[in-house]
């Protein structure tokens, strides 16, 4: 009975662990090479997707501060114009 009971115990300990998949990361963990290519791949991805979406957030951003500027509204459409200013000159238009 109790020997019943280790083996239940243990075959849902091994379930478990391949849920969590256990095997593989210590797998990689006994490759250190692979390692840390891996996350040099992933270091390079969260800085690509970091960067694209910084661009398309300034993009917005720039594309609706131009449009206050149209509505002339008197202290901000001057502070909107002389960011888009500065942008542009920065940007080389």
């Amino acid at each position: 009975m109790e020997r019943e009971n280790i083996a239940e115990a243990a075959e849902k300990l091994v379930v478990k662990l391949e849920q969590v998949k256990i095997k593989e990361y210590v797998e990689m963990l006994e490759n250190p090479g692979r390692l840390i290519f891996l996350n040099f791949l992933l270091g390079i991805g969260r800085g690509i997707g970091a960067a694209i979406g910084f661009s398309v957030v300034s993009v917005v951003l720039i594309y609706l501060l131009k449009h206050l500027l149209v509505l002339n509204l008197p202290v901000i459409s001057d502070f909107i114009a002389k960011i888009i200013q500065l942008v542009n000159l920065r940007l080389g238009y």
